[in-house]
């Protein structure tokens, strides 16, 4: 008989206790934290409609998507001719989706503006490596129903305070929005229905460079005048000391007013009410691989990742996807893998423990005596401390040094003699 495998699934991973205690740190941090910004926590289900999930808003993530086959009688893959015959539902690859289907489902019975705290497992089948698994928690707050700006500096305030509970520093919130990245194609000459394309180019500037984009838009066929273009308004940002209003004046006739004062609303009020250590600023070359986005867009640089660690955007057209009647929503979405995973190997330890005690009883004590022992217990616990009662090994040494690598800093030993020491 074949051994079963003890390995997880590729792409996914056990979690062991160190590495939980911080994540549930980290959780605990979050929701105190958002709820004091007054987001309230909700939950949805891991599976979609397969429907929802394949409505060509979620890029390159609808392309990851872990689908599940139909059940009993329904499924019957000898006579399917396509997938869609066989299939009906799959994991969630992000939480956006289902939170738009859950307030279109339930906004009668809740409050406008509703901000809302979603945290949980999503599914993507992607190229596993450092940081990213086909299996890992997100950490959203949206909200919905509110137009104006303040939606943007509050989740953005209620992030990076969130992150400086957390003791990270000197990190970055970059801003841009969808409305100048539009408006920066049609000015340059291509046709709008190449837009996405055009973006998915740009959105490899940090990789490729200047020079690497203006290869890859030629390789596509696109034309040489509208790549020129298009490349001297990044070439004028670089020397420009004021990026929105350069692309402003630029964009004249192309680009509402209305967006560059929104974006300077933002960015101002951020800088003037921030409590953590980071700084925001205008990139016009951040585009977001969502397609669902609308306007305001924005991740959040880690120094000691290099990558993006969070990020999000508006998206004022995906309610109405749902109920016909669109809705003004916005939402941004913690990398609370990579946040655990820069915790983790930076040595972090979660502060305010309580004390941790193990009660070490040697085979033998029981009955009354062990009642003794887990009454002693029990008293210490409701004073707060944390108590193992556990039989003492025949090697208590390594038993010893075992529990001091889980935290564990008192032992009280207990033997059948009570005078054994």
């Amino acid at each position: 008989m074949m051994a079963l495998s003890k390995k997880p699934t590729t792409g996914m991973k056990d979690i062991l206790p160190e590495e939980m205690k911080i994540r549930n740190y980290v959780m605990g941090v979050i929701r105190e934290t958002y709820g004091q910004f007054g987001f309230t926590a909700i939950e949805t289900p891991c599976v979609e409609n397969i429907a929802n999930l394949t409505n060509k808003q979620g890029g390159d993530n609808e392309k990851l998507i872990f689908k599940i086959l139909k059940r009993g009688e329904k499924l019957n893959v000898a006579e399917a001719s396509a997938e869609e015959e066989v299939v009906d539902s799959g994991l969630r690859y992000d939480l956006t989706v289902p939170l738009v289907r859950f307030y279109s489902n339930n906004a009668a019975q809740l409050p406008s503006p509703f901000k809302a705290l979603q945290m949980g497992n999503v599914w993507r089948a992607d190229r596993p490596q450092r940081g990213r698994y086909r299996q890992f928690m997100q950490c959203d707050i949206d909200i919905l129903g509110e137009p104006s700006n303040l939606a943007e500096i509050e989740l953005i305030l209620a992030t990076s305070t969130t992150l400086g509970k957390l003791g990270f520093r000197n990190f970055q919130i970059r801003i841009n929005d969808r409305q100048i990245l539009k408006a920066m194609a049609a000015y340059s000459g291509f046709t709008e229905e190449s837009y996405d394309n055009v973006f998915i180019t740009l959105d490899k500037m940090d990789k490729i460079g200047l020079e690497g984009v203006e290869a890859e838009l030629l390789g596509n066929g696109f034309d040489k005048e509208a790549v020129d273009k298009y490349l001297e308004l990044f070439k004028g940002l670089s020397g420009a000391s004021d990026g929105v209003a350069y692309l402003a004046e630029k964009l004249k006739g192309f680009l509402a007013p209305e967006v560059e004062q929104g974006l300077r609303e933002i960015i101002s009020s951020v800088r003037a009410t921030k409590s953590s250590d980071f700084d925001i600023v205008f990139d016009a070359t951040l585009v977001r691989g969502m397609s669902y986005y609308t306007g305001t867009i924005f991740e959040i640089i880690m120094p000691e990742f290099g990558a993006s660690c969070a990020g999000g955007g508006r998206y004022d057209k995906m309610v109405g996807r749902f109920t016909g009647k669109d809705v003004p929503a916005c939402g941004f979405s913690i990398g609370f893998e990579r946040i655990v995973m820069l915790l983790l190997e930076s040595g972090f330890q979660v502060p305010d423990q309580p004390v941790k005690a193990a009660y070490l009883v040697e085979k033998g004590v029981e009955g009354e005596a062990l009642c003794q022992v887990i009454a002693k217990a029990q008293e210490a616990r409701k004073e707060g401390a944390q108590v193992l009662v556990v039989r003492m090994n025949k090697n208590k040494k390594f038993q010893k040094e075992q529990l001091e690598k889980e935290g564990y800093r008192e032992f009280v030993e207990f033997y059948r003699d009570p005078l054994k020491l």
